[in-house]
C-alpha cells in the first residue's frame, strides 16, 4: 500500500521516563505518525467518512501522553500504535515516532527518538 496520511509535530506534556524525577516533573514529547490505508475512495468522494479523521488520532495521541505513565518511550510508541489500529479497522499499518525532547543526559542538548511500525496480522 502506498497511500498514507502523515501527521507530524503532535506535542503533549507527559510523565514518562525510567527516572523517578521524570515521573514527577514530566516533560514534553513530540510524535510523528504515518497511517497507511487506501485513500482512493476519499480521493473520489471528497467525504471525511471515507478517510481517517486525523483530528481524532491527534487528540488520542495527546491523551495517551498526558494520562499514561510508562518507563520507556518504546512502550509509549507501542500504545499509540495499538490505539490507532484498534480505533480504525481501515488502517493497514502505522508508523509512530516518539521524540523525547529533553532526555535527562548530562551535557546532551539533542533529542532521543524511537520509531516503530505496526501492521495488522
Amino acid at each position: 500500500m502506498t497511500d498514507c496520511i502523515k501527521i507530524s509535530g503532535i506535542r503533549a506534556y507527559g510523565y514518562i521516563g525510567a527516572l523517578p524525577e521524570e515521573n514527577v516533573l514530566g516533560q514534553w514529547f513530540e510524535v510523528d505518525l504515518t497511517l497507511w490505508m487506501d485513500l482512493s475512495l476519499a480521493g473520489q468522494s471528497d467525504n471525511l467518512a471515507d478517510t481517517h479523521n486525523y483530528a481524532d488520532i491527534i487528540q488520542q495521541t495527546q491523551h495517551i501522553i498526558q494520562t499514561e505513565k510508562f518507563k520507556l518511550i518504546e512502550r509509549l510508541a507501542d500504545a499509540i500504535a495499538t490505539q490507532a489500529l484498534d480505533n480504525d479497522g481501515r488502517l493497514e499499518k502505522v508508523q509512530v515516532t516518539v521524540h523525547k525532547l529533553t532526555a535527562p543526559v548530562p551535557n546532551f542538548d539533542g533529542r532521543v527518538s524511537v520509531k516503530i511500525v505496526r501492521s495488522r496480522p
